[in-house]
């Protein structure tokens, strides 16, 4: 009886609970379950963002035009503040990356070169950004968020998620750029986004855009992720990368039907309605740049990925002598350099990087590691520190941070970066030796003997495989 009476006491708490979560949907005017409230969403805004701005092959980083970001962020400014929340803080950048995206998250808007350079006008712009910021507007990811701490006893807001390449890839310089940082943004249904569709063509005939060219930005997407499927070796037909780039995006089809029923409000338009002159006017920059992306950097990058070094460098070569002011070029020069255990030459190139940008992350990671294997374990430290200060999720800073603090003969420091890279990349075939050392250096002899058991699992043959083996059979009679 008392059990019965307990569970009805806690069954009307929770609906209790659930009826104070309710917020009104600022979109829909609608009651909705929210359990994030507004100042969670910036919060959690403000955490992601050095994560997904960085993310992504050898980082990504902002594009820096400041007159395009200032013409740019003026029409962002000008959506935001014919939006549905105008108060939320925002920020716009544009991620120097070919892959054709755009996103948003509470307090920052964001597009990619790769789809920007893909656009003909304002009006493909504001659709874009507008349909974006609709999502922030609607409270997608969080009411999505919201749905699933309902569903699920102590969940916790987990703003980034270490992410790596696989097995082999953290002892090399140049794959060791792959190890970025996956972003861990809620998922939009279908719904979620044919609403944003229908929120950024309200949003640009508020502003005076004719709402058809909503229907020209989808097809200069579509186009865009072909033409990139396609310079990187996959067909359209790879529904991987497609549904990576598109999340849970409605087939393209189904949106250009919807937006087409779509009703405009009656409004004037903004000039012709497009603003393609300008777009083309002040976009015209980035679009010479983004080819000098895709034809060196790239290309470079690709054959490299592939074990092509001296290929990879003779294009980036060419790269740098045409273009010597992009810290990318000079950044990959410097990792293939790595891989090809050149430290000193390879410093170098991560230091002309700097010189141009002094924020350029990969190069400070890079200009770390190639410390790291000169055996300059203080200087490495502090620029891998640095580097992870700019991009918490940078799973290689973090592989070589701890390895620099092991060699310094602090084991407890290094325990701190190597368990969440090891827990990242299970399979790095190093990492669970110094993970063993360092637990057996700090006195946890139970915690190093099964550290150097999974290096053994993982990798026995290695140089560290053969040390794992002897440290685990000479702790194995001491924990009998």
């Amino acid at each position: 009886m008392l059990n019965n009476k307990i569970s009805a006491l806690t069954i009307v708490t929770l609906f209790l609970l659930l009826l104070s979560s309710c917020a009104v949907n600022p979109v829909t005017g609608k009651q909705e379950l929210m359990l994030v409230s507004e100042a969670d969403e910036i919060k959690m805004g403000r955490e992601f963002y050095p994560n997904a701005i960085w993310g992504g092959d050898f980082g990504g980083g902002e594009y820096r035009d400041p007159r395009l970001k200032a013409y740019l962020k003026g029409l962002v400014m000008d959506i935001h503040g014919v939006s549905h929340r105008p108060g939320l803080p925002v920020k716009f950048a544009i991620q120097n990356s070919s892959v054709p995206n755009a996103w948003a998250i509470p307090g920052y808007v964001v597009i990619t070169r790769g789809l920007l350079t893909a656009l003909q006008s304002e009006a493909e712009f504001v659709f874009v950004m507008g349909h974006e910021m609709g999502h922030v507007s609607a409270r997608h990811s969080a009411g999505a968020l919201s749905k699933k701490q309902a569903t699920s006893a102590g969940l916790s807001i987990v703003g980034i998620a270490l992410a790596a390449a696989g097995s082999g890839y953290a002892d090399t310089a140049v794959k060791a750029g792959e190890l970025g940082a996956g972003l861990v943004l809620l998922k939009y249904s279908r719904s979620d986004e044919l609403e944003a569709d229908r929120l950024g063509v309200e949003y640009m005939t508020k502003l005076g855009y004719d709402p058809v060219n909503a229907v020209k930005a989808h097809r200069n997407l579509e186009g865009a992720a072909d033409e990139y499927l396609k310079s990187s070796g996959r067909g359209s037909g790879n529904e991987s990368f497609m549904t990576d780039l598109l999340s849970t995006h409605p087939r393209t089809s189904i949106r250009l039907l919807q937006i087409s029923k779509l009703k405009p409000s009656e409004g004037r338009l903004r000039g012709d309605g497009t603003g393609r002159k300008k777009f083309l006017q002040m976009t015209s920059g980035i679009k010479k740049a983004d080819r000098a992306y895709k034809d060196y950097y790239d290309t470079a990058y690709r054959t490299a990925k592939k074990d092509k070094l001296n290929e990879a460098s003779s294009i980036i070569d060419k790269g740098i002598s045409i273009h010597p002011d992009k810290p990318p070029f000079h950044t990959l020069k410097g990792f293939i350099l790595l891989e090809e255990k050149k430290y000193g030459p390879a410093k170098s190139a991560f230091d002309r990087a700097l010189s141009i940008d002094a924020g350029y992350q990969p190069a400070i990671r890079g200009r770390g590691v190639s410390y790291y294997y000169r055996k300059n374990y203080s200087y490495s430290r502090g620029a891998l520190k640095n580097a992870i200060g700019l991009y918490p999720g940078d799973a290689a800073a973090h592989l070589y941070l701890g390895l620099s603090y092991y060699e310094l003969r602090m084991p407890r420091e290094a325990l701190r970066y190597l368990t969440p890279y090891a827990a990242a990349a299970p399979k790095d075939p190093v990492v669970h030796y110094y993970l063993g050392a360092s637990h057996e250096a700090a006195g946890d002899t139970a915690a190093a003997y099964n550290e150097y058991v999974r290096q053994l699992n993982v990798a026995p043959d290695t140089r560290e495989g053969r040390l794992a083996k002897e440290r685990a059979s000479s702790l194995k009679q001491g924990l009998r």
